[in-house]
């Protein structure tokens, strides 16, 4: 499988699993209330991150414009040294220009140096939102739009991120044609038709990572598969034999998250969202870790 001339350049510098981007999905708005973002919360987020065991640097965000998130995001990525796998909604029109345009404007005003890689749209396909043939295109023009920009060159990966169930879908294969990189969502959690207690929660993932990669080659891709969601709650409602708790996310993420930083690109569900059910943040409401995250 294919990786991009930066990381390749990366890998080649760096052993293990400092060869990879790692780090968390984060939100635009605050945990607590719900508001937007301001550069001063992301440099938090960002510097909160950076200083748990490990030492996470780059992040995952969902969107480009909506609460200014790449206007307020990338000052503060700079001023921490924090990388960004950058997220473009492509649900209606409107929206999806004013996403273009926010990315645009940032790559413009900061050139590339902060970009990760670009995610055109977040589980569209398995929500049904649009079809394959349309998502590709947007591709192809996201990565025309920043070909147009002074300093862009191939090693700024453009692809998508779905969940591992939509990329098996041989409906969805003019997607994987078009993405430099496949972000894969899996949660053994949510997998509630099935065995999926936490001590099968290692199999299930991985299951599933195995699954996408053999359908990504039989596709013809050279795509490298990244994950760019995955976790597991430390409360919420029971999903089968799923049961959320402090103690089944941190061997959750023994298991799981630590060899994901160890084979490739890695982002974990989620920096903080304590107010949500069921929760996977791995930060409380007062910035602090929930459980060890020394791998």
């Amino acid at each position: 499988m294919k990786t991009s001339t930066l990381a390749l350049a990366l890998a080649a510098t760096i052993s293990g699993a400092d060869a990879y981007w790692k780090g968390f999905n984060i939100a635009a708005t605050n945990s607590a209330d719900g508001s937007c973002k301001t550069q001063a919360d992301w440099e938090r987020d960002f510097t909160t991150m950076a200083a748990l065991p490990g030492g996470f640097t780059s992040a995952r965000l969902y969107a480009s414009s909506d609460c200014n998130t790449l206007a307020n995001a990338v000052p503060a990525a700079l001023a921490t040294g924090t990388t960004l796998l950058v997220g473009v909604w492509t649900e209606d029109a409107a929206h999806y220009a004013a996403e273009k345009q926010a990315l645009l404007t940032a790559v413009q005003t900061y050139g590339f140096s902060w970009v990760v890689a670009v995610s055109v749209g977040s589980e569209d396909l398995y929500r049904g939102d649009t079809d394959a043939n349309t998502l590709a295109q947007q591709i192809y023009d996201v990565r025309g739009m920043l070909s147009t920009v002074s300093g862009y060159s191939t090693a700024i990966e453009v692809g998508h991120v779905d969940t591992w169930t939509a990329w098996v879908d041989a409906a969805n294969t003019a997607v994987i044609t078009a993405c430099d990189f496949i972000g894969t969502d899996g949660y053994p959690y949510f997998q509630n038709t099935e065995a999926n207690s936490i001590d099968v929660g290692y199999q299930l993932f991985f299951d599933s990572i195995d699954q996408v990669r053999t359908t990504v080659q039989n596709a013809g891709s050279g795509a490298w598969v990244w994950v760019t969601e995955t976790g597991w709650p430390v409360s919420g409602p029971t999903e089968n034999q799923a049961v959320p708790s402090v103690a089944n996310a941190k061997t959750y993420w023994d298991a799981v998250a630590c060899e994901t930083f160890n084979e490739g690109h890695s982002f974990i569900y989620v920096l903080q969202d304590y107010t949500a059910s069921p929760s996977f943040g791995v930060l409380d409401a007062n910035f602090n870790a929930i459980y060890d995250l020394t791998c």
